[in-house]
């Protein structure tokens, strides 16, 4: 189908949905009537190489390279040796990991169906896990070492740079010249180049557009990126190309180098909507070269690389980019694979999600590690909650699928609270999960509201488990108030997923080691469930980057590179090799992730001498144990998301006194319940429950209960804090 401009993810991402930055922007060109077709190459290629024709061409052109088979490891001789066993498996167990071929599980379980090669060995370690998980789940963790096996091999004699989720990533990191890449833009495409421009050719000759956009999201996009741009300019030198995304964006913000743009004719930064509005109308309506007025636009001019941003127009406000279309991706035929055998972590590889976002930017936008001079974080603009729900709808409608990942840099508790409500009052049943800051905002309730509406799981940064750390960071937590908010969520059914930090400018080693025991608490209480360590990196665009000096550290160089400039070389005055802690971190944690280890002592993980934590094996325990009870705020919101009671009336005497009771029952999804009142307050408590029903528009305030109970009675107070509401507290009357 001919349309005006072709949208693309180039290789890799992720294998079980598509990155939506096209779906953005195709969403938003629908509001503007413009015609646009988008790809997502990633998951054609694998696609392409992962099937019975691509292993039998994949094994022949090894057998044609590798010459002398001495020179490889056994692995990959075992896996040459077995090569018929992949090809006649393959088919089959993609479409099962597509969910198309569900039966295959017996078949993949039964342990002499799928060619074993050394990605199997960790099963012994792993063999208790596979108890709790059903037979659907452990043929995809067996499918997924399976598909591990035939990547390792392609990746030692075919194309070292291959991986699932990215591509030739080594050029795209730290990339300040643009030499290397563009010599090896200028040797010949590899193998897995040559499948990835036959599917392009095929998509360019279909659809002939007049501007073709490429998505670079990260730096393991970045080589295939130019090879597609390098291919269409030598074959269809009259189409315009431009580049957006996640790595122009942090990445190429002071770029000079006049070379890029022998494949590019623009590179545009942060909100896509209006810059390529306004490159597609200088395009398709022939306007004159000097009347050409760009947003946030890297081009060249002269054979000078020029910035412009001379186009008087305000980006577009969230409500107006329209919802995300996903329509021309493959999306019955993404691939969900079981990386790690634990129920959160695999959050990011198994299932298909739609991709939304709750708020533009970051609401607290203070941290100093992260880019939060650049308007992706500091512009913070939340979207109604009738209009994300809306999108939802939209989005269920068009896709069948009802999973949603909202994917802020922090979605604000208020907002999330606001969305859950109008799920529950739509009546919808979906999934979601999202991002958050560990506020303190996430009170029992609020995890309750949010379980109900759908919220599985969240993820949110601890980063250092210190609080000396957090405060230099401007995190605006504590490890106490993380330890409490990991437990609410928990208790309330949805996981928990920690971004975990080390090598922060100042961090000393016993702070590395009293972190990692804190997480080590965290995960034997059971609060956490998930976590990944990372290590510090200065980018530019954050305070540390902008004010080394006030974080002790030192720039190794002050020169800006003529292509990539984000990440800084830099000496920390400690002199400490944080590097060294990489392994043992991501070991321990590994294991913890698995349920296992946890009574390990912290010097176990390390195979050089650790100081003793200071941390008292009991802190995250007293913290949880002191549960601070503070009075009902007036404003907070009082909420009823169960259902109407059956009432009863009676007469209960004692010692010749007697009085009018209620009883009454309610109808929980999982049990049945009854309370009793004295009659005046069972009738008003039915009424009000009425009247605080989630199904109302009308949210009331506790004062407004309040005041409504002392219309009738009096000692509010006591009956509020008392056994009836206790229960009713228990089973869904919530205090937002």
């Amino acid at each position: 189908m001919k349309t005006e401009i072709f949208a693309i993810t180039p290789p890799f991402t992720q294998l079980n949905t598509p990155y939506p930055a096209t779906a953005y922007i195709k969403g938003f060109l629908n509001t503007k009537n413009i015609s646009a077709t988008q790809a997502d190459l990633g998951i054609e290629v694998i696609l392409e190489l992962f099937s019975k024709k691509g292993l039998q061409d994949l094994f022949h052109h090894a057998e044609r390279i590798v010459d002398d088979k001495k020179n490889i490891s056994d692995n990959a001789r075992r896996i040459i040796a077995l090569q018929d066993e992949y090809i006649k498996t393959i088919d089959a167990v993609i479409a099962f990991l597509q969910g198309k071929n569900p039966t295959l599980a017996l078949q993949i379980c039964s342990d002499d169906f799928l060619p074993q090669a050394s990605r199997f060995s960790q099963l012994e370690e792993l063999d208790w896990a596979f108890g709790a998980m059903g037979t659907q789940d452990k043929a995809k963790h067996l499918a997924t070492l399976y598909l591990e096996d035939i990547s390792d091999y392609l990746v030692e004699c075919i194309d070292e740079n291959f991986g699932f989720s990215r591509y030739a990533e080594r050029l795209g990191r730290s990339a300040n010249s643009f030499d290397e890449l563009y010599a090896t833009l200028l040797n010949e495409p590899t193998y897995i180049d040559h499948i990835l421009i036959s599917i392009l050719k095929d998509k360019i000759e279909t659809v002939e557009p007049k501007l073709f956009l490429i998505s670079v999201p990260f730096p393991g996009n970045l080589y295939s990126a130019f090879r597609c741009a390098q291919w269409v300019k030598a074959n269809y030198p009259e189409i315009r190309i431009s580049m957006g995304g996640g790595f122009p964006n942090t990445e190429l913000r002071s770029l000079s180098d006049p070379r890029v743009f022998e494949f590019f004719d623009y590179i545009t930064l942060d909100d896509g909507e209006l810059p390529i509005e306004l490159i597609y109308h200088n395009i398709i309506h022939s306007i004159p070269e000097e009347a050409h007025f760009y947003k946030r636009t890297f081009l060249l001019e002269n054979g000078k690389v020029v910035y412009r941003n001379d186009a008087f127009r305000s980006d577009y406000k969230q409500a107006d980019v329209g919802t995300p279309d996903y329509t021309g991706l493959l999306l019955d035929r993404y691939i969900s694979v079981i990386e790690i055998v634990n129920p959160m972590h695999r959050m990011w590889s198994d299932g298909r999600w739609n991709k939304l976002t709750m708020a533009h930017g970051c609401y607290w936008g203070k941290c100093t590690f992260c880019d939060i001079s650049l308007d992706y974080i500091k512009v913070y603009e939340p979207v109604a909650a009738r209009l994300i729900v809306d999108r939802m709808e939209d989005l269920y409608d068009k896709t069948g699928q009802n999973g949603f990942h909202f994917v802020d840099e922090a979605a604000p508790p208020a907002l999330m609270r606001e969305v859950a409500l109008e799920i529950i009052r739509r009546k919808l049943a979906v999934t979601w999960w999202t991002n958050i800051r560990f506020e303190k905002s996430f009170t029992r309730d609020l995890c309750l509201l949010l379980k109900t509406s759908g919220c599985i799981a969240v993820s949110g940064g601890l980063e250092v488990a210190s609080d000396r750390l957090l405060k230099l960071i401007d995190k605006g937590v504590t490890v106490e108030q993380v330890t409490k908010v990991t437990r609410n969520f928990t208790e309330a059914g949805i996981m928990v997923h920690a971004y975990l930090m080390y090598g922060y400018p100042t961090q000393t080693v016993q702070e590395t080691v009293d972190s990692l025991e804190m997480v080590r608490q965290l995960f034997e209480a059971g609060i956490l469930q998930s976590g990944f360590w990372h290590q510090f990196a200065m980018t530019a665009h954050s305070p540390v980057g902008m004010y080394p000096e006030k974080f002790g550290v030192v720039k190794d160089s002050e020169i800006i590179g003529t292509f990539a400039n984000n990440d800084i070389n830099y000496t920390d005055k400690t002199g400490i090799d944080h590097q060294k802690f990489s392994y043992g971190l991501k070991k321990s944690l590994f294991n913890f992730m698995h349920g296992i280890c946890l009574d390990y002592e912290l010097q176990e993980w390390f195979d050089f001498k650790i100081p003793r934590t200071k941390i008292p094996a009991n802190f995250i325990e007293q913290a949880l144990a002191d549960n601070d009870q503070f009075n009902t705020k007036p404003t907070a919101k009082i909420v009823w998301i169960g259902g109407k009671p059956s009432s009863a009336y009676f007469t209960k005497s004692k010692k010749g006194n007697t009085w009018e009771m209620a009883s009454l029952t309610f109808h929980h999804k999982k049990e049945t319940f009854t309370i009793q009142t004295n009659k005046k307050e069972g009738e008003w408590l039915t009424a009000i429950l009425d009247k605080i029903s989630i199904s109302n528009e009308k949210v009331y305030t506790f004062q407004e209960v309040k005041a409504n109970f002392e219309q009738e009675m009096e000692n509010f107070e006591l009956f509020w804090y008392a056994k009836p509401i206790n229960t009713l507290r228990e089973y869904g009357l919530l205090v937002l």
